[in-house]
């Protein structure tokens, strides 16, 4: 059965791949700049929609993306949309929505 994603995880999947496709070629300008272009979108949906880390996350990423090309940048933003994505999927499942208090665990 195939994961319904929506235009914020399309778009958080979209910058893994893209970020993935930097290892190979750390100084592609279109792909820098196309990963810039969605860390804005994540970052504008995401304060839309009431959350709170995910702008956060955006905001360091488009530091990263910014700096020069490096493999600690790369992995900067791999790290980050791999985060990005499991706060999408959290969300999805229940786990993140605004408003919903998990029972804490018991010691």
């Amino acid at each position: 059965m195939a994961e319904v994603v929506d235009e914020l995880g399309q778009a958080i999947l979209d910058g893994k791949d893209a970020a993935s496709f930097l290892w190979q070629v750390p100084d592609d300008v279109e792909t820098r700049d196309r990963i810039a272009k969605l860390l804005k979108f994540i970052q504008d949906k995401a304060e839309r929609g009431g959350r709170r880390e995910m702008p956060q996350i955006c905001r360091e990423l488009q530091v990263a993306i910014a700096a020069s090309p490096s493999p600690q940048q790369v992995d900067i933003l791999q790290d980050g949309f791999d985060r990005l994505h499991k706060l999408w999927q959290a969300a999805r499942s229940g786990l993140g929505i605004p408003g919903i208090q998990l029972d804490p665990p018991d010691h």
